[in-house]
């Protein structure tokens, strides 16, 4: 039987779209109060704001996260290639922008560790371009505070025509205007991907994508931290094969490494780790995390002060950090057209880890996100502080859990780590003075636990999919070996060639009855199932498209044992022959047979089937080759008088069937041709024969 489809009204597509377009392009007060509403989400849940409900979960949340904040945003300048002032900037600023824009209540935007990496990359490229020494080991400034007051040796003035950059512009001057510049484009790629409703371009990045990024970026986050580490003086690598170049030079210099700052980043690194395992071993015990990271730096920083740990073994120290704000600034327009390129990866990644971690906390704690909305708080969280000397955010997985894990109930807390931040840039950044480079590695490098503990999972990975694995080492091997840039790309790459090459040679089987039921299944997988006598019942699971068509055709021949051209072929063959014979008066055939005998070597041993059925459940589409090779086979079975029946097709392949002319230009075959089930199917082949 044939099931009678729906008719659809036929709707004007013009019609439809001019409505679309002038409901859209409508401006009533109330449908601007939702828009303002909608890109402020903070006008909605601030009003409903239970104070005493939430208000202690977001002070506590907040003032561990700020006090978390400030150690890394100093640290993850080293990162970044650019002065620690600028990541409190960038911390600041993200906090507030996203409290007013965002649509998750738990997630922590900020400095991250990985979007610092690809900035700094950008940067350093650019000023090793314009001609500046990469060496960020010069001695540090005892200026006023000001930032326009470098040391001669880093900043000594340069009449910049590059880039269109006229005015005299130093070493931190013209890096913080590429990061300005890159952050500012980044943005608006994520506005504009915002505006046309572009993010389903995450989809596009796996789990094993990401995470294969993420692993590769950090081994390269950790090469770049080692010579901090020992104290070495070595120039930043850049371009492809940046971690073999490094480890090469670091090896070449090991005999230079400073032995306070050995001594130094060995005591720290047993601290923070130590902390770090007793917290994640005894965190049901405590109420909120504990400020290692702090602790560290104020005890160091204490100790290469009063130990004059710069002066008496030339020990690497952050230097001068100034306090307040800079008065905003314009990013170079032709700035933003050399780094036009890199902003992209940026832009996507840096929206990519947002989104993913809003809808983990979302579903955690049964709420909605709207991804399209996280996509323009995002873009504003780099568009506006990028006029605040402040470079490009993402939410981070790290200070994420943390928020979680203290109470956060709301963006509130992010308000509260913004003040802490602000404490510090108004009052606290000169007392970071004296405190060692090797300790921010050291906070660099343990804050790289998680990603660097992926390493442990890849057998149970292996054991659970071979190929998201294999994607996963494709990726994390490009990152780390070739670039962060080029290994995303590759990641990408590689993932959907896996997806077509999955498609390309799907699993294919020949299926038999389970016994006394109307199911059937793969012979080669169950056991005591029976076949059914002079029925083959082939089974493709994938799309039939012009890609796999070749595949489909080999499967199907090799597994029925049959190639329907062949055998034509050959009977050709042997009917020729045997006129040959008729002709010279032989009434023998080649074979030595009678005449009468020769039917029966017409009607090769090998056709064992006399009906064919096609399982399409699996077969989600059909394209015009995949409509083609059906009636191809359709055609040569024919002519060997077997019959081919279609089973399970889903209404997008019945469709294509009919427009491809499968049953004929009446579809009067159609009830003879097509089964909504292979029991029925195999039902019709045994009441024909």
């Amino acid at each position: 039987f044939l099931m009678e489809r729906k008719t659809r009204a036929k709707t004007n597509r013009k019609e439809v779209m001019l409505a679309k377009l002038r409901k859209s392009c409508s401006c009533t007060p109330k449908k601007l109060k939702n828009f303002v509403m909608d890109f402020f989400p903070v006008l909605r849940w601030l009003p409903k704001y239970h104070c005493k409900e939430y208000i202690w979960g977001d002070v506590m949340s907040g003032l561990v996260i700020g006090i978390i904040l400030v150690p890394q945003a100093i640290a993850y300048s080293l990162l970044a290639g650019l002065k620690p002032i600028y990541s409190l900037y960038t911390s600041f600023f993200a906090n507030i922008i996203y409290f007013l824009m965002g649509t998750s209540r738990h997630v922590s935007v900020g400095i991250f560790s990985l979007i610092s990496l690809m900035v700094g990359q950008v940067v350093d490229r650019e000023l090793l371009l314009a001609g500046f020494d990469l060496n960020d080991d010069a001695p540090p400034a005892l200026g006023d505070g000001s930032l326009q007051n470098d040391s001669q040796i880093n900043t000594t003035a340069f009449n910049l025509t590059i880039a269109g950059m006229n005015a005299e512009c130093g070493k931190e001057c013209y890096a913080i205007g590429i990061a300005t510049a890159l952050t500012f484009v980044a943005g608006v790629y994520q506005v504009l991907m915002g505006i046309f409703r572009l993010g389903f371009v995450s989809m596009y990045l796996s789990e094993s994508v990401l995470d294969g990024f993420a692993t590769g970026a950090s081994l390269t986050i950790l090469t770049a931290q080692v010579k901090y580490l020992i104290g070495i003086k070595i120039p930043r690598s850049q371009g492809h094969g940046m971690l073999a170049i490094t480890w090469i030079n670091i090896f070449r210099n090991i005999s230079q490494a400073n032995l306070c700052d050995v001594i130094t980043s060995a005591i720290c690194i047993v601290v923070l780790v130590t902390a770090k395992e007793l917290g994640d071993r005894y965190k049901h015990k405590l109420k909120f995390p504990l400020p290692t990271e702090l602790v560290v730096i104020v005890v160091a920083t204490l100790v290469s002060h009063y130990g004059k740990l710069n002066e008496v073994y030339a020990s690497s120290v952050s230097g001068a950090i100034p306090t307040g704000f800079i008065p905003p600034e314009v990013p170079h327009f032709n700035l933003m057209l050399r780094v036009a390129v890199d902003a992209l990866p940026l832009a996507i990644v840096s929206f990519v880890f947002t989104v993913s971690l809003s809808e983990m906390c979302a579903k955690k704690y049964a709420y909605t996100i709207r991804a399209n909305q996280e996509m323009f708080a995002v873009g504003f969280c780099n568009i506006i502080p990028s006029f605040f000397h402040s470079f490009a955010t993402s939410a981070a997985l790290a200070k994420t859990l943390v928020k979680t894990s203290t109470g956060c109930q709301t963006q509130v807390s992010g308000v509260i780590s913004a003040m802490v931040v602000l404490l510090v840039l108004l009052f606290l950044a000169p007392l970071f003075y004296s405190l060692q480079k090797c300790v921010l590695a050291c906070i660099i490098i343990v804050s790289l636990r998680g990603a660097l503990r992926k390493f442990q999972d890849v057998p149970a990975r292996y054991h659970v999919n071979k190929v998201d694995t294999l994607v996963w080492v494709v990726t994390m091997s490009a990152s780390a070996l070739i670039s962060t840039e080029i290994g995303l790309l590759v990641g990408i790459v590689f993932s959907m060639l896996c997806i077509i090459v999955r498609t390309q040679r799907p699993r294919t089987a020949l299926l038999g009855q389970i016994q006394d039921t109307s199911f059937y299944e793969d012979d080669l997988e169950y056991e005591n199932l029976s076949s059914i006598p002079k029925v083959k019942i082939f089974r493709f699971e994938a799309p039939l498209y012009y890609a796999n068509r070749n595949y489909f055709l080999k499967s199907l021949y090799r597994l029925t044992n049959l190639d329907p051209n062949l055998e034509a072929a050959r009977r050709k063959k042997y009917e020729k022959k045997e006129k040959q014979h008729l002709k010279k008066g032989d009434h023998t055939t080649a074979n030595g047979l009678g005449i009468g005998e020769t039917t029966l070597q017409l009607v090769p041993k090998q056709i064992d089937f006399q009906v064919l059925v096609v399982d399409c459940s699996s077969v989600s589409f059909l394209d015009t080759t995949g409509v083609n090779t059906l009636k191809e086979i359709l055609k040569d079975y024919k002519d060997l008088n077997i019959s081919v029946l279609l089973a399970c097709c889903n209404p997008s392949v019945i469709d294509s069937l009919k427009r491809g002319g499968y049953f004929g230009k009446d579809f009067g075959s159609m009830q003879e041709m097509l089964f909504y089930s292979i029991h029925n199917a195999v039902q019709f082949a045994k009441e024909q024969k």
